[in-house]
């Protein structure tokens, strides 16, 4: 592996700083194109369930990604940071993948059918 796929292991935390990320599973209603944004990335709408509902978010994933592969997919998010202006967008949670050999991301995915909303434990 390269240096711009792997770094340092983070400092320890405890138990409970971990269950302070609220990590949740949602299903991708539409997926655009972001031409504004610096770095290529696509805008995504999430449905989170009936608790968290739908929020949007921009996601550098365009490498490995094509607008209609990602829709209904099941995506991997932090939904509980502060909203962030992206260019003229308003990403409302973070999108999470891994990097690949080439520090493009790949998508978290689940490998079962998990519910919409199902927090990350």
């Amino acid at each position: 592996m390269d240096a711009a796929t792997t770094s340092p292991v983070a400092d320890r935390i405890a138990f409970d700083d971990f269950m302070k990320v609220d990590i949740r599973i949602g299903r991708v209603l539409k997926a655009e194109a972001f031409p504004e944004a610096r770095k290529p990335a696509f805008k995504l709408t999430i449905d989170f369930g009936p608790d968290i509902g739908v929020k949007r978010s921009s996601a550098q994933i365009t490498r490995h990604y094509t607008l209609d592969q990602l829709t209904d997919r099941k995506v991997a998010a932090v939904v509980n940071f502060p909203p962030r202006q992206i260019g003229p967008f308003m990403s409302e949670v973070l999108t999470l993948g891994f990097p690949d050999a080439d520090g493009e991301v790949v998508l978290v995915g689940v490998d079962r059918d998990a519910v919409v909303g199902g927090r990350l434990f």
